[in-house]
C-alpha cells in the first residue's frame, strides 16, 4: 500500500473509494444512456417503443455473462485493471449504438453489459479491504451512490446534447469518457492491486470451464441467509430496471411530456437517489443492522411502484416529479446497503466470487424486470397494471427478508 501510505494523514480508505466511486459512475453513466435517449433510438432503429425492455435486458446479459467468468480476471489482474478494461469495453459498446442497423445496437447493449459487469465483484474486493468495519456500509453506498449520480448526468446531459448535434456526433462523444476515467484512476493501480495473483489461470478452458461459470452461484446458493438475501435484490432490481427502463419512454409516449421534461424527471429521480443510498448506509451503521434496512426499503418500494401506476396525463409536472423522487429513495437506493450486506456474510478472502454469485442473481432480475415489462405491456397495453405487475415482485423480496436479521445473527 506504498502509494496510499505517502498521501500523508488521507485515511488509507479514501483514494480506493475516489477511485471506484469514479468508475461506478462512469459505468453507469453508459450504462443509463440507452433509456434516457429511448424514443431517439427506437426511432432511428425502426423498432416499437417496448423494444426499450429487450435492450435493457440484453445490457445486462452482457454484465451477467462477466459474473460468470469474471472472478479469475480479478484475481489475476486485480480489481483496478479489471475495472479499467470495462470501462475501454463500455466506449467500445457506445460507439457501436451509432451503427444503422438495429442488430447492431442489440449487440452493442451486450457489449456495454460486459463493460459494467465488473463494478460489483471488482468494487467489493477493493472496499471490503480498505473500508473501515464501523463505516462499512456507509462506504458502500458512497461507492453506490455513483449510480443515480449518473443517472442525473445522463437525464440533464443526454437530451440536451441529442437536440444540440447529431444523436451520433453525442455518442461519440460520451465515448471518451470512460477512457477519461480509466486514466485518471491509474495512479492507485499498482497499491490497491497489489494482492493481485499472477499464476492465476485465465484461459478460455479455464474461464469456460462449469467450475468457474457456477461456482459463484453454488457459493451464494448454499447459503441460507446468502440465499434470501439474494432472492431480495433480485427482487429489487425488478422494480428499478423496470423503471429506470421505461420512466422517459412512459412519461414521452403516454403522459404528453417532451424529451427535456421527462429528462428532468428521470433526472429528479436519480438525484434523490444519491441523497437516499448515502442515507440508507448512515442508518444501516447507526442500527448495525443493513438487512432491517433493506426490509423497510422493500415495503416502501412497492407501495411506489403501485403510486406510479395511479399516474395519468392529467398529473402535473411538479407531481411527477415528487413522485420520482421519492422513488429514487424507495426503489433505487437499495444496491449499496445489499452489496455491503454480501461481502459481511461472504466466506473469508472470496469476497468477489460470493459477491459474482449474489450480483448474478440480482442482475437476472434486470433482465426479468425490463423484458417482463416488454411482454406484459405489450399484451396489456396499459402502463398502470404493468406497474402492478412489478410492485407484486415486491412482495416476494419482503417475504426474503421477513425476520432475515435474526437468522443471520444467529
Amino acid at each position: 500500500m506504498t502509494t496510499l501510505e505517502r498521501a500523508g494523514s488521507t485515511p488509507a480508505w479514501v483514494w480506493p473509494l475516489v477511485a471506484t466511486l469514479a468508475m461506478q459512475t462512469t459505468s453507469a453513466y453508459l450504462g443509463r444512456l440507452v433509456p434516457t435517449i429511448a424514443p431517439v433510438l427506437t426511432a432511428a432503429s425502426g423498432v416499437p417503443e417496448e423494444s426499450i425492455g429487450y435492450f435493457a435486458a440484453l445490457t445486462t446479459v452482457g454484465s451477467m455473462a462477466f459474473l460468470m467468468i469474471g472472478h479469475p480476471l480479478i484475481r489475476r489482474y486485480g480489481p483496478v485493471r479489471t475495472l479499467q478494461a470495462g470501462m475501454l469495453l463500455g466506449g467500445f459498446g457506445v460507439l457501436m449504438l451509432a451503427a444503422p442497423h438495429w442488430g447492431w445496437v442489440l449487440l452493442a447493449n451486450v457489449v456495454l453489459g460486459l463493460g459494467y459487469g465488473p463494478s460489483a465483484p471488482a468494487g467489493s474486493d477493493i472496499l471490503l479491504r480498505h473500508a473501515p468495519v464501523a463505516h462499512r456500509t456507509l462506504i458502500f453506498s458512497l461507492k453506490q451512490a455513483g449510480v443515480p449520480m449518473a443517472g442525473v448526468l445522463a437525464g440533464l446531459s443526454l437530451p440536451w446534447l441529442v437536440e444540440r448535434m447529431d444523436w451520433r456526433l453525442a455518442l461519440a462523444l460520451v465515448s471518451l469518457l470512460p477512457l477519461a476515467t480509466a486514466l485518471a484512476v491509474q495512479p492507485i493501480r499498482a497499491s490497491v492491486d497489489v494482492g493481485r495473483d499472477p499464476a492465476q489461470p485465465v484461459n478460455l478452458g479455464h474461464l469456460f470451464s462449469p467450475a468457474t461459470m457456477l461456482g459463484p452461484l453454488r457459493m451464494t446458493l448454499a447459503s441460507p441467509v446468502l440465499r434470501r438475501l439474494t432472492v431480495a435484490g433480485c427482487c429489487f432490481s425488478i422494480g428499478q430496471g423496470s423503471l429506470v427502463a421505461f420512466l422517459v419512454t412512459y412519461l414521452v409516449h403516454r403522459l404528453g411530456f417532451d424529451l427535456v421534461q421527462a429528462g428532468a424527471i428521470f433526472a429528479a429521480m436519480q438525484a434523490t437517489g444519491i441523497v437516499g443510498r448515502i442515507a440508507l448506509g448512515w442508518l444501516s451503521d447507526r442500527w448495525g443492522s443493513g438487512l432491517r434496512t433493506l426490509f423497510i426499503n422493500a415495503v416502501a418500494a412497492c407501495l411506489t411502484v403501485a403510486a406510479m401506476a395511479a399516474t395519468t396525463p392529467d398529473w402535473s409536472f411538479t407531481a411527477l416529479m415528487v413522485l420520482a423522487g421519492i422513488s429514487g429513495i424507495t426503489v433505487t437506493s437499495w444496491n449499496g446497503v445489499h452489496l455491503a450486506e454480501v461481502a459481511r456474510l461472504s466466506p473469508a478472502g472470496r469476497v468477489s466470487e460470493a459477491t459474482s454469485g449474489a450480483t448474478l442473481v440480482t442482475f437476472a432480475g434486470y433482465v426479468i424486470g425490463p423484458a417482463g415489462f416488454a411482454i406484459v405491456l405489450a399484451l396489456t397495453d396499459s402502463y398502470p397494471a404493468t406497474f402492478m405487475v412489478v410492485a407484486a415482485s415486491c412482495l416476494v423480496g419482503i417475504a426474503s427478508l421477513w425476520r432475515l436479521d435474526r437468522v443471520a445473527d444467529a
